[in-house]
């Protein structure tokens, strides 16, 4: 890398931290306001609402730009285009930040007059003119029509680079061509995609290979799940990139609180793709509050009885076993701590509604959800009756009782980055389409794509798309090592967002035929609308975890 490159990379990360520091004041302002007699209350927050929700988004802005530097100045000059690329994506962050801070500053205990100086600068001012321009946008853009692919050095080493490949071959092949009819009819995915993807290990990408899966045993690696997820999601979100979301939650959790029998008798056949794995946590009266569920789980005979409902449960049809959060200390006052996980399982079940008789005992009912996009893999509300589930269910065996909570915790880290790697796998296939729609496509007797706004557009699509995946990897790194938290809260948030803009503008871009249900592109704008919704809703995710973790522990910076 030239010297003047390492220079310009170095200022960006130094302006960057300039914005970091006004964020810690607003923060820590913040936890002054909540703290009562030295004691912080999250219960004030909720005054605080539009602020923390804005900060939380600042926070991940920052983050975001800072992962896409940190990956620039790791390649270096392997490719022309990745340092113009972080710098550009630096310098409009630094802005979209700012006028955040400043739009808020009399809620967040900042001075207008001194955030306006302070983007007055000579090192932010110069920085943001090299750099901020349009220009710099429109030949990136114009770049990226050039070579028609979005793929910049990946930066994680030649094995991962051909799991890539393969991947990629697969949804090209397979996923790729059945993914319209799926969406247009709400089908079921086709048994060639799900065994294909069993074939190929998908359902083992977060498994340890001791219990039949592709994670080395010594060490986590959840980057290659990141890799596979993106590539079966640039085929479809709802025909293929969901497949793993549900094994790598149910693994995590197994792999946190499970007895040593429950890993060795539940991880073998969810690695190797013969069981297939829904998730039953969310409720219809509670939403993402998961320490409010009230699913009973009441002791029996030899085992539990289950009554009550759950909603927003993907695959349940077709799978075959279904790990469910449920209340077991009948004590509404223990809220979070009453929670216990159970492993049930059931026969799978094609369409869009199930009635299953427990030989057990009980019965379970499933009926799909009608919904706009996301469709093949069918989100269902279940009703459980007296539905008997032996003991050998509770997750963690007696030691897991009232641990629910954090173990539906530890999965949903996983699934939280790994639906930031869903939503850079549609945003993928957006820019690749518009791309070529704009190279081909001629209006007012030039192609689309020479013209400036254009350009502009497809620049700023590209470095959402690579910030996002690259954020995406440095958290994975994280989660690996055991902490990285709230990293994976704050990539989910931010790519999230990322793949509805970038989804939009390539329907921008198509114009009239983006709107028609032939195109592609329209699969994909009502796809990504629903990344911002699940695995914890935006509000909830910027509110309730990142915001409230953020400022809670603000206190003492000033």
């Amino acid at each position: 890398m030239t010297t003047s490159n390492l220079h310009e990379l170095n200022i960006g990360a130094a302006c960057l931290a300039t914005l970091q520091t006004e964020l810690d004041h607003a923060l820590s302002y913040l936890n002054q306001l909540c703290t009562i007699d030295g004691q912080f209350l999250t219960t004030e927050l909720d005054a605080h609402q539009k602020v923390s929700y804005e900060l939380a988004f600042c926070a991940a802005e920052l983050s975001a730009a800072r992962a896409l530097l940190k990956y620039a100045a790791q390649v270096g000059d392997e490719d022309t285009v990745c340092i113009p690329l972080a710098l550009a994506f630096c310098a409009e962050n630094l802005q979209t930040v700012w006028q955040r801070l400043l739009a808020y500053a009399a809620e967040a205990g900042l001075g207008r007059q001194h955030l306006l100086e302070l983007m007055a600068d000579k090192t932010i001012t110069e920085f943001l003119t090299r750099h901020g321009c349009v220009t710099n946008y429109a030949h990136i853009g114009a770049e990226l029509a050039d070579r028609n692919s979005t793929y910049l050095p990946s930066g994680l080493g030649e094995e991962k680079d051909m799991i890539r490949a393969a991947f990629a071959g697969f949804a090209q092949n397979v996923v790729m061509p059945l993914a319209e009819s799926i969406h247009r009819h709400d089908s079921d995915i086709p048994d060639d995609i799900i065994s294909g993807a069993a074939e190929m290990g998908c359902f083992g990408s977060c498994i340890p290979e001791q219990f039949g899966g592709l994670m080395p045993d010594d060490q986590a690696d959840s980057i290659g799940m990141l890799v596979v997820t993106e590539e079966l999601s640039r085929g479809s979100l709802g025909a293929a990139g969901s497949l793993i979301t549900r094994p790598e939650i149910a693994a995590r959790a197994i792999l946190t609180g499970g007895t040593e029998q429950q890993k060795k008798t539940w991880l073998p056949p969810m690695a190797s793709g013969d069981k297939l794995v829904a998730i039953a946590i969310t409720e219809p009266d509670y939403g993402s509050n998961v320490a409010a569920l009230s699913l009973k789980a009441e002791r029996t005979d030899g085992g539990w009885l289950l009554n009550g409902a759950k909603t927003w449960c993907t695959f349940a049809g077709k799978a075959d076993r279904i790990v469910l959060i449920a209340r077991s200390d009948p004590d509404r006052q223990q809220g979070h701590r009453g929670l216990s996980m159970f492993m049930l399982d059931k026969p799978r079940f094609d369409g869009h509604s199930f009635q299953y008789s427990n030989p057990s005992g009980g019965e379970l009912h499933g009926k799909a959800i009608a919904t706009i996009g996301y469709r093949g893999m069918h989100s269902f509300d279940l009703a459980f009756t007296d539905y008997f589930v032996p003991d050998t269910s509770l997750v963690g065996g007696p030691e897991g009782l009232g641990r629910g909570f954090y173990l539906s915790m530890a999965g949903l880290s996983g699934g939280r980055i790994q639906t930031s790697a869903r939503a850079c796998g549609v945003m993928n296939a957006a820019l690749e389409r518009a791309t070529s729609y704009a190279r081909d496509r001629r209006v007012f007797g030039a192609p689309v794509g020479d013209y400036q706004l254009t350009r502009v557009k497809l620049g700023r699509m590209w470095a959402a798309l690579t910030a996002s995946r690259q954020f995406s990897y440095a958290v994975a790194q994280l989660l690996d090592t055991g902490s990285g938290i709230m990293e994976a809260s704050l990539v989910k948030l931010f790519s999230c967002r990322a793949a509805e803009w970038v989804t939009r503008e390539a329907m921008q871009i198509h114009g009239g035929m983006g709107y028609a249900e032939e195109s592609d592109v329209s699969r994909y704008f009502v796809d990504a609308r629903v990344l911002s919704i699940f695995e914890g809703a935006e509000e909830t995710l910027a509110l309730k975890v990142i915001a409230r973790e953020l400022i809670a522990t603000a206190g003492g910076k000033n």
